[in-house]
């Protein structure tokens, strides 16, 4: 019952540095990139406006900044899945 030398999983296992695994991973859901980008401009947009709101309030600010950051998160988390379900299904070639 000694554990076995072999990896279970040994093609996660040959990318040894932080870069190289981030890069793989970006690679095969390329819209998470895309999604944390939009998060952050989202986020800095809003604190950049946050100096010039008038008189709006900022708890309604700050709700209003929430919304388009997850909104934008939801849109490319959508729009990954959907285009993974078009490779898989119908972007693969038949057999």
């Amino acid at each position: 019952m000694s554990p076995s030398p072999e990896s279970v999983f040994p093609e996660y296992e040959t990318d040894t540095s932080q870069t190289s695994k981030l890069i793989r991973k970006f690679k095969e859901t390329p819209f998470v990139p895309i999604g944390m980008a939009g998060f952050a401009a989202v986020v800095g947009y809003g604190l950049y406006r946050l100096k010039h709101r008038g008189d709006m309030k900022m708890s309604l600010h700050l709700i209003h900044m929430r919304v388009a950051a997850q909104g934008f998160v939801v849109g490319a988390l959508t729009c990954g899945v959907l285009y993974s379900m078009y490779r898989e299904y119908i972007g693969k070639p038949k057999e």
